[in-house]
């Protein structure tokens, strides 16, 4: 059967025919246009509608439809006002188009196009402003989302889960076209992306301009994810952006605003001084969806099993005189130890036990409970809590799970680890960004391991506190800053700096240029102000006051009060950026025919990673009548529908050296280790040097076989090999340079004495 999704009564499919995408990325920051091409195809006037994702802390700021030569510009309004404009029109036969954000989560938006008549064709142009993350390689990552799995609703929480129609990737009936083009004060050393780009093509000579566009033929079928790199990363920079004229001047609009982007780079010598304490909790989702592959085209890991590798290079990785514990969730939760525990051989062993039992058997995606648990716990004196969270993150109740991280966020810190396609940005960048930490996203051909090895560095290394920023500003020019105060940097961790300018702040002033500095550990960072005419950083500003407020919680009903609600519907409105009360809401009055006949409801189907044989199936109303239902088709070969599981490769040779490492940071000389290394016990006793203790001697020899063999691997053994050789200078053991040159011998390498770090 070739036919796929949500079908109409003559197996057409549903009347998405294309999205066309450009996107202009500003430095630090994006506007990203998408164009939906709708036809109906019927012989009934449709309402069609549409869920899809966007980046969790997008900016939607622009919403319009054009039907054969008129255009509709749409509104932000007060979301209950919104619906029952958009139920009044189509009642009354116009045409009418609704944009708005889920209750639950930031990163889900639903647009329903109402009263399409028979043969028509409608064009959607949705703009939104976004911020691009860091990566931990100073790669700046724009994801256009693409797959969108089904959200889970926990036990008890409120509210109706958002319905998504969804079919297998591969088979979404409607095509993809993306451009970019980039600009920045440094030059734009390269662009990668997970699906097949055209050569970057420099548009000035200095290489600080440049477009891209995806090549022919993709279908929009997975995430679409590109990464920017600049030259001179880490220079800090400003931008100011001109009011808007029509705004009234001393609101924010009105108002220039200022961008500042601070992404340090700390001397070496604070970088080399990794911290040997801390409370190290680990929380793994173990989610049904957890059993999925890490890659659509390599079935032979599921995220589950991904998952524990990284846990067992997490659990060698650790510092002696550190705690830790490991949590995992599904519809419930678990933990290893009753609380966090001291690192040692001991208790590293018994959780390593734990961990290898570990499957995706849990159930459902319920993340909220143990987060509350892991914070009811006390702190421990003098070791500071770094929360690790691994899931698919696919809950509708994101808000909740973000407000708590925020509320907690003055005893630990939080890295996010979003996994395979689909994963709740919103969720992900929500979590590190409350919790002071970092957001990485593992898709596509990615592996877990590096990118979580980079993240436990960034927890090790110190942070940098007694933070100052002082504005030195044109005389009459005040300054009102957005962003909730910086109170530490870490390396590896951007922050984006948004403030209001006020007073005189002409054309003359705007010439007189403004400086900020921000002062850290003797270290000093200053930039220029220069006036940018956009609304790009408005937008953003706007969002941030947005999210900062919503997230103002009354103490005993756990959601903002009337007159915070009252203060966010304001400056949605002003500024024309949706939020969690407004929706986006057009109406084509001028349209003199009242369009005939019942409504007949379409739901356009949204990529999926995955898709659950069960249950799914789709509602069809007209006029509000329930007129049954019948399941979506899916075209799925037999094989990845079976509950077989199947068999576990061999495993990978530097896991199993790895596996063999003690708490402490040595090796001992056995035939496990022998075989990891390759040779006989025979070989690796008999080249023994005879004055070394053989854990000398096997330590030895596996950070050879390491630099040797797994160079291309090193962010994941690094922190465990910084530990073998610390342990191993601390043992004074004699003769080491002839041990090097033994181990050389044995293992075929040349790798000299300072190399291993002795």
């Amino acid at each position: 059967m070739d036919c796929c999704g949500l079908l109409t009564a003559q197996k057409e499919p549903v009347p998405l025919k294309s999205v066309e995408v450009e996107l202009q990325v500003r430095d630090h920051v994006a506007t990203v246009v998408s164009t939906l091409n709708y036809e109906n195809k019927e012989d009934k006037p449709l309402e069609a509608v549409f869920v899809f994702p966007l980046p969790g802390d997008a900016a939607v700021c622009h919403f319009s439809a054009t039907i054969g030569q008129t255009q509709i510009v749409a509104e932000v309004k007060k979301k209950k006002q919104a619906r029952e404009e958009y139920d009044d029109a189509l009642s009354s036969g116009q045409q009418a188009f609704l944009l708005e954000e889920s209750d639950q989560s930031p990163d889900i938006f639903s647009l329903s196009v109402g009263s399409l008549p028979p043969g028509e064709s409608a064009s959607i142009r949705l703009e939104y402003v976004t911020e691009l993350a860091v990566q931990a390689d100073d790669g700046l990552r724009f994801c256009l989302p693409a797959v969108l799995n089904p959200r889970y609703q926990p036990q008890g929480s409120e509210g109706a889960s958002v319905q998504v129609t969804s079919v297998p990737a591969s088979l979404v009936p409607y095509s993809l076209s993306f451009s970019a083009r980039v600009s920045s004060p440094r030059p734009v050393s390269k662009v990668e992306s997970n699906c097949s780009l055209d050569p970057l093509q420099y548009l000035n000579t200095e290489q600080t301009q440049a477009t891209v566009k995806l090549a022919a033929g993709h279908k929009f079928d997975r995430d679409v994810e590109v990464l920017i790199y600049y030259k001179d990363a880490h220079q800090p920079t400003a931008v100011v952006e001109a009011g808007q004229a029509s705004a009234k001047p001393g609101s924010l609009m009105g108002d220039p605003v200022v961008m500042l982007s601070l992404y340090p780079e700390f001397p070496q010598d604070v970088m080399s001084s990794l911290a040997s304490c801390g409370e190290f909790v680990f929380l793994l989702d173990r989610s049904g969806s957890m059993d999925c592959p890490m890659n659509n085209s390599k079935r032979d890991q599921t995220r589950i099993g991904s998952a524990r590798d990284t846990l067992l290079l997490l659990l060698k990785s650790l510092p002696m005189g550190c705690y830790f514990n490991i949590y995992s969730f599904g519809s419930e939760y678990e933990h290893i130890f009753p609380k966090s525990v001291e690192y040692s051989e001991k208790t590293m062993e018994e959780a390593l036990k734990k961990v290898e039992k570990m499957d995706a058997d849990l159930g459902g995606t319920e993340i909220l409970e143990p987060l509350q648990h892991i914070h009811s716990q006390p702190c421990i004196p003098n070791q500071p809590r770094q929360l690790f969270v691994f899931t698919d993150g696919e809950v509708c109740n994101t808000k909740e799970v973000i407000s708590l991280v925020k509320k907690n966020s003055g005893s630990h810190r939080c890295f996010s680890f979003g996994i395979g396609e689909g994963a709740s940005s919103a969720l992900i960048n929500g979590l590190a960004k409350e919790g002071g930490g970092h957001a990485q996203f593992i898709t596509g051909a990615d592996r877990m391991q590096p990118k979580v090895m980079q993240s436990l560095r960034f927890s090790l290394q110190p942070a940098v506190e007694d933070i100052s920023v002082t504005w030195d500003l044109p005389k009459g020019v005040s300054v009102t800053v957005l962003s909730p105060p910086i109170t530490a940097i870490f390396q590896g961790q951007r922050s984006l700096v948004y403030a209001q300018l006020s007073g005189q702040v002409g054309a003359s002033s705007a010439a007189a240029e403004g400086c900020v500095m921000v002062k850290y550990s003797q270290i000093y960072l200053w930039s220029l102000l220069s006036p940018v005419c956009r609304l790009t950083v408005h937008r953003l500003a706007a969002r941030t006051l947005i999210r900062s407020l919503e997230t103002e919680n009354d103490e005993d009903r756990g959601e903002p009060d009337e007159g915070v609600k009252k203060k966010v519907v304001e400056l949605s409105v002003q500024s024309g950026v949706s939020c969690a009360f407004t929706s986006f809401i057009a109406v084509n009055k001028d349209n003199s025919e009242v369009v005939q006949g019942p409504l007949v409801r379409r739901d356009v189907p949204t990529s999926s990673e995955y898709i659950s044989e069960s249950k799914l199936s789709v509602e069809f109303k007209v006029f509000g009548q329930d007129c049954g239902s019948f399941p979506s088709l899916y075209c799925f070969s037999v094989g990845e529908v079976q509950v077989a599981v199947p068999k576990q490769p061999p495993r990978d040779p530097l896991l199993q050296l790895v596996s063999l490492q003690k708490a402490s940071g040595c090796w001992l000389l056995d035939p496990a280790l022998a075989a990891a290394l390759g040779k006989t016990s025979e070989e690796v006793e008999n080249t023994k040097p005879s004055a070394v203790n053989q854990e000398v001697w096997a330590t030895i020899l596996a950070l050879i076989w390491l630099r040797g063999f797994k160079v291309d691997a090193q962010e994941e053994w690094e922190l465990l090999a910084m530990k073998a050789a610390s342990w191993l200078r601390a043992q004074n053991a004699p003769c080491v340079t002839e041990c090097v040159e033994a181990g050389n011998a044995l293992l075929g390498c040349n790798m000299q004495k300072d190399a291993l770090g002795l």
